[in-house]
């Protein structure tokens, strides 16, 4: 499907381009794109993969991930029935939704790039993404968010009375948006044209690694042949009691001042309890996996800079392999934005919308939305400037920009991670997330804002 999209929007751009006299601006769309999709998205990229691969490594070695995928393992094996339950993957996979849960971007994506990877070693067909490989990237696009910060930003920035109004919104249009993506993932891939082939005789496993041998219930565990972290003895649970106290500490510090003798801030006293949580979760998430992760690995005798050394340069690899797809998805879709197709799409369905009372303000963004999130912050702030952060459309638009997900730039990255280029059924189910995730809002925000 990703050749027709493709092509598609190559041809398309061209033609309407060519139809809007704005070749010119076609061409330097492409190699603007081109240049922005290294410059400023693979090579920086490259230092958080690097970084947080190099975490995940140390994580994976003293046997946090494993402990992880046990805590999760009957929701876990639902979701995933062809992923044993004690595979890397699964704690790889509840890392990045819990990052993607909290609103941390920056940690998410490398996390699910170190997921896809995982989930490779276990696919018997290269090059074809597995129903895993496809259902995780529908959770991924459809994630439940619990702070949109980014659109929360926006707002506050522009002075709105409660910036956090769209928060309650954004949570139920996410919750409708995940269901929708899990349910057209296992719907999807058992029509004919989505399901898997037979395998071809004596099938070759992944790209990245090759399947190990099972434990004693049948799972498939990653084959390493260094020493076993020892387990932890008295002082190291009297370290790691010490460090939750701490943690504890500077939670209520940030979220409940009041708690520990200090004075909250005016706009802390506005919150809730709830947003008050989450907002100091968040805050401390980051701190919190840096320095635990490591002194966790220590007290069990991990030798942590030598494995964060290892997963680092495994981040580093893996951000130069994904530059390829990067270019070529950001280039299309930068010379279809240039040349008018988005706009023409907003004059071809804008009666339709009407009929239905579907805000036509909100075309351009929902349109823009799973093509880019650079693009679609711009129209969402300009919807902010033009209409006033407090109004409804302001409140809708932040609730579609925090309920769905730049769909076509995470497969292109995800799956260029490991080099798939059959991507079956990923991307209807993820466009099918962001479209319930988009009327969602509408419909939500109607009932509490309209």
């Amino acid at each position: 499907m990703l050749n027709y999209i493709w092509l598609g929007l190559m041809v398309a751009a061209v033609l309407i381009g060519a139809a809007n006299d704005a070749l010119d601006a076609v061409g330097k769309a492409a190699f603007e794109r081109a240049e922005y999709a290294v410059m400023k998205l693979a090579l920086p990229l490259a230092g958080v993969m690097a970084l947080w691969l190099g975490i995940m490594r140390i994580a994976e070695k003293s046997g946090l991930i494993q402990v992880l995928a046990r805590a999760m393992r009957p929701v876990m094996r639902k979701l995933f029935p062809d992923v044993p339950a004690e595979h890397p993957a699964m704690g790889s996979m509840l890392m990045n939704m819990a990052a993607n849960i909290l609103g941390l971007s920056n940690a998410a994506t490398p996390l699910g790039i170190r997921a896809m990877k995982d989930l490779e070693t276990l696919n018997l067909r290269p090059g074809m993404a597995s129903n895993a490989m496809c259902t995780f990237l529908a959770i991924n696009t459809s994630s439940i968010q619990l702070i949109p910060a980014t659109a929360i930003a926006v707002l506050a920035v522009a002075h709105a009375t409660n910036a956090f109004a769209i928060v309650g919104t954004a949570i139920m249009a996410t919750i409708c948006s995940t269901i929708a993506g899990i349910t057209a993932v296992k719907l999807l891939e058992k029509l004919p044209g989505y399901r898997l082939p037979p395998l071809a005789p004596n099938p070759s496993p992944g790209l990245s690694a090759t399947l190990s041998p099972s434990d004693g219930e049948g799972d498939v565990v990653r084959g390493d042949s260094s020493t076993p972290a020892a387990p932890l003895n008295w002082f190291g649970w009297l370290v790691l009691t010490a460090f939750s106290g701490v943690f504890v500490w500077a939670f209520l510090r940030i979220g409940f001042p009041e708690v520990v003798g200090k004075t909250a801030t005016e706009e802390l006293m506005k919150q809730n309890g709830f947003l008050r949580t989450v907002n100091a979760l968040s805050l401390l998430s980051i701190p919190l996996l840096l320095s635990f992760f490591p002194l966790y690995a220590t007290l069990r005798r991990v030798k942590v800079y030598e494995e964060f050394v290892e997963g680092a340069k495994e981040g580093f690899k893996t951000s130069v392999m994904i530059i390829p797809y990067l270019v070529v998805i950001l280039v299309a879709i930068g010379m279809f934005r240039e040349a008018g197709g988005i706009k023409l799409l907003s004059d071809l369905l804008k009666p339709a919308l009407d009929a239905v009372g579907f805000p036509t303000e909100l075309l351009p963004l929902s349109l823009v939305r799973p093509l880019s999130g650079s693009g679609s912050l711009g129209l969402f702030s300009d919807i902010v400037k033009e209409f006033g952060p407090d109004s409804f459309l302001a409140r809708t638009a932040g609730t579609i920009f925090g309920s769905t997900e730049t769909t076509f730039y995470v497969i292109a990255v995800y799956f260029g991670a490991v080099g798939v280029k059959r991507t079956r059924h990923a991307i209807p189910a993820g466009l099918i997330a962001d479209a319930v995730g988009i009327i969602a809002s509408v419909i939500i925000c109607k009932m509490m804002f309209g």
